[in-house]
């Protein structure tokens, strides 16, 4: 296992050497450089990315799992991407799962110590039945976590893909891993505190693993969120608000639509478009695998 002073992410950075003497204007400044060096090192790592996102989308339509698996930081950031993917993507709850170190309680209070154990990682993923056709995003900063190394070993054992991603250089789940993505963005402005550079690169990384995955399987068209879940009075404004502006109905006739079709944004404007039954519109959508251009014959 690699030696924290022997880390990236746990070196002292020489440009926050004296920040406890600065005025807050000035510690604004001096981190506020520093975070401008995220987007260049995540731009590196674009390829890798990107076959992570071909990865991940075969693995979900093969029926398959995306399953982020991290400690701390890292895996609070794992639990919000994947708790943000039902609402936004009308997904299965369970197509997307962030597992972290300590279980659910250690999203509020730190577990730490959960991390050092490379058999938990395997029983957790074991407790949701890992199985060979899901994708395992082992997220690690540091590269060296027990617990998440522990579960992208048992991912390649049991014939599952298995991705890293850390900040460092060199790390030990690039033994582990079948793909690594490492963006290196560089000693901490607080030496150590990986939930402020590393932690922001892991945030944008993790957007692109599932938004990219999402647009591949049809959640969108063009721009547009086409397959959220209005479950509330803000993403139900936002159906209509879709609806209306891409079928150029005024508000009534936008609402009966919607009613016909009971709140479904596709159907409703493959229905419109194709001129069709709610029950033709899901049809034509089933048979275009859920890709709206599809249903409603584009290419």
């Amino acid at each position: 296992m690699k030696k924290l002073d022997h880390l990236t992410t746990e070196a002292q950075n020489p440009v926050s050497e004296k920040i406890d003497t600065l005025m807050p204007l000035e510690i604004v400044r001096v981190i506020n450089a520093e975070d401008a060096k995220i987007a260049p090192a995540v731009a590196k790592e674009e390829a890798n990315i990107a076959r992570a996102i071909e990865i991940i989308t075969e693995r979900l339509r093969g029926g398959g799992r995306l399953i982020y698996i991290g400690a701390g930081t890292s895996g609070r950031l794992g639990v919000l991407d994947a708790s943000e993917c039902p609402p936004t993507f009308n997904t299965d709850p369970e197509m997307v799962i962030g597992l972290i170190a300590g279980g659910d309680s250690a999203l509020r209070r730190a577990a730490e110590g959960a991390e050092d154990f490379p058999e938990s990682g395997v029983l957790d993923l074991k407790k949701i039945h890992l199985a060979a056709k899901d994708v395992v995003v082992g997220i690690a900063t540091s590269g060296r976590t027990p617990y998440v190394i522990g579960g992208l070993t048992y991912a390649r054992k049991i014939g599952a893909a298995a991705i890293g991603f850390t900040c460092n250089p060199e790390a030990d789940l690039d033994d582990v891993s079948d793909l690594v993505i490492r963006p290196v963005v560089g000693p901490e402005i607080v030496s150590g505190s990986t939930r402020m550079k590393a932690g922001t690169a892991t945030k944008l990384v993790l957007n692109m693993l599932t938004t990219g995955t999402m647009i591949r399987l049809g959640k969108t068209y063009g721009n547009w969120m086409v397959d959220l879940r209005a479950t509330n009075k803000k993403l139900t404004e936002r159906t209509r608000r879709i609806v209306k502006t891409l079928t150029g109905l005024d508000d009534l006739a936008t609402e009966r639509l919607l009613d016909r079709c009971q709140g479904e944004l596709k159907t409703a404007l493959v229905a419109h478009r194709r001129n069709v039954s709610p029950d033709e519109a899901r049809q034509l959508l089933n048979e275009a695998g859920g890709q709206l251009r599809g249903a409603l014959g584009e290419s």
